[in-house]
Formats: structure tokens, sequence, C-alpha cells
């Protein structure tokens, strides 16, 4: 890989853009710069992203950010060539062109009624973990700063009860909001995740330390006090559980102040023999204890049969006796 002349690669991008509007001059071109900086010291069997199944052209992010750059403006005055130029870098199935898709959708307002759509595809296709996070942060970037009750309610149908797989996803796609120290209306937020904590699947115990740190953060008290809340009234064991294995991330005032709450509860032992035998109970074969009353009472009962044989054969005797006689 060539050293990074930035001069150079500006104008390289500059000059991509110029095809913004020639879907398939642009991509020979993109192409183009992006083997021009393949990193060949990344030495891979396989030009595949690391965890991904992705191509990838290894090249270095300033290459991408640069890129943007060029495209950011050109993109937001004219969003359904964005759309379309983002369809055509999807299809093409390279790590750097996914990225780059992703970022054209961040681009594009959010009352276009396609762009939801080609998100939710998108996310249930995609393997690559930075792909993934990109669709979530930055192809909602618009939406989140310009129309907070659309995403919000989008957010709501991510954490739906009902679509547990997509709670990872919703999640994800809350954290940037959270941690954008303009948005100042938590409430809402805390009540779209208040169940979501109350579940606690252990399958999203990263996505839920994240979540809760990123709230404490915001809002420490809020947070705290809902989190108590959760841990007080939950009929759900799971609740305490997964919160008590992911309590080594919280900050450590909120563990301080959720120590007793998450505190594993006593294992109940059975009665020592000794209180047993002071009560006068005798222990069963089942390990049950049965009282002397009741011994004396099985005791009888298992007596009288033989007195009832006894009785019985006292005739028998009788006839023997008189036939000797005779």
């Amino acid at each position: 890989m060539p050293a990074v002349d930035l001069a150079r690669l500006r104008k390289q991008a500059n000059r991509l853009a110029d095809f913004f509007f020639l879907p398939d001059e642009f991509m020979k071109h993109l192409r183009g710069i992006l083997d021009f900086y393949v990193n060949y010291t990344l030495r891979t069997k396989e030009k595949v992203a690391p965890g991904s199944n992705l191509k990838t052209y290894r090249t270095p992010p300033a290459v991408l950010t640069h890129i943007e750059n060029e495209l950011r403006t050109v993109a937001e005055e004219n969003p359904h060539f964005a759309l379309e130029l983002a369809d055509i870098l999807w299809d093409e199935g390279a790590l750097e062109t996914r990225l780059l898709a992703a970022f054209l959708l961040g681009r594009i307002p959010p009352q276009e009624e396609r762009l939801i759509p080609r998100l939710s595809a998108w996310t249930q296709q995609v393997r690559d973990p930075d792909v993934r996070s990109a669709l979530l942060s930055t192809s909602l970037t618009r939406m989140r700063k310009e129309t907070p009750n659309q995403f919000l309610e989008l957010i709501r149908e991510y954490l739906h009860p009902a679509r547990t797989r997509f709670w990872s996803n919703g999640i994800q796609a809350l954290l940037p909001m959270i941690v954008d120290t303009g948005y100042a209306n938590l409430p809402p937020i805390l009540d779209i995740v208040e169940p979501v904590l109350e579940a606690a699947p252990s399958t999203l115990q990263n996505d839920l330390a994240e979540l809760i740190v990123a709230l404490y953060r915001a809002s420490a008290n809020e947070t705290t006090f809902m989190i108590k809340h959760i841990l007080e009234s939950s009929q759900n064991p799971m609740t305490a559980i997964t919160l008590r294995r992911i309590s080594p991330s919280f900050p450590p005032t909120l563990r301080g102040e959720l120590h007793e709450l998450l505190r594993p509860a006593p294992i109940s032992r059975p009665a020592p023999l000794e209180a047993h035998e002071k009560s006068g109970a005798s222990p069963s074969p089942t390990g049950m204890r049965i009282s002397s009353a009741s011994v004396d009472k099985i005791k009888g009962e298992q007596t009288q049969p033989a007195a009832q044989t006894k009785r019985k054969s006292s005739p028998m005797k009788a006839v023997v006796k008189r036939k000797s006689t005779e």
C-alpha cells in the first residue's frame, strides 16, 4: 500500500463525487481507488474481513472518510439518487462498499418511505459487526436528530415483546441517542427499555451492560431508581441473575447502590435431625418423619391379621379331635 497522500486522496474523492449520478462510472472509479490503497501488509489466506463473510479491500479507514466527506452534501441534496447508489453499493458485497451504502442511508431524509424497509432488510442480511453497527447508528443519524419521535417509534418496534430476536438491534440503535448530550428527554427512553431490562435474557448480557452504563452516564438518579424498582417488583428470577452477572461493568457508585438487591438469596436447608427427635417423630424409609402415635397404630394393624388367623383355626382343631375319639 502506498503512503496515503492526503492531497492526492482528496482529489481522487472529489473526482469520484463527480460520477454520483452515473452509478456504473462511480463504481468503476471507486474500485480503482480501493485497489490503489489496498494494504498488502495484512496477509490473510482469503480477502475476507475478520469475523465477517464479506470480502474486503483492506483499505485504510481514512480513504472511506474522505469519500464520505465528498459525498455528504450531494447525497443530502439528491436523496433519490443517493438511495439508488446505496443499493448498488450494497449489492457489490464488499465490506467497504456496504459501509458506504450505510453512510448514504444516513444522508436520506427520514420522511423517505423506502428508508426503513431498506434498513430492516439489510440488518437482517448482515453478519459483519462493523456494517451492522453502521446501519444501526450512521444510517439513522438524520432520523435521530430531525424526527426523534419517529425514531423512538422505530425503537419500540425493535423492542416489542414479541420480537425478542430484534432486541439487540433496538438497543444498539438507541445507544447513540442516549449518549447524545443534546437529547435531554430521557423518560420516554426509560419507559421503552424497562420491560427489556426486566426480562433480562442472558443472550443480551453485553447489550444490557452497554445500555445501563449509557443510561447511568446520562442520568444517574433516574437510572438507579428504575433499576431498583425493577429488582424489587420483578417476579422473573432472570432479572436479578443477569444483572448480577453484568454488574462488574457498572460504575462503582451504581454497584454500591444495587449491592443488597443483587445479593443472592440464602439457600434454605432442611431442619436438623435433633429437632425431629425432640418432637417424637421417627424417620421413614422415604425420608419423611412419622410420629410415635402413627408408629403404634401401624404396629397394631400389622398384629391384627395374626389374631384373626388364630381364631379361624380353632374350629378345625375341634373337628380333628372329635374324629379321633370316635
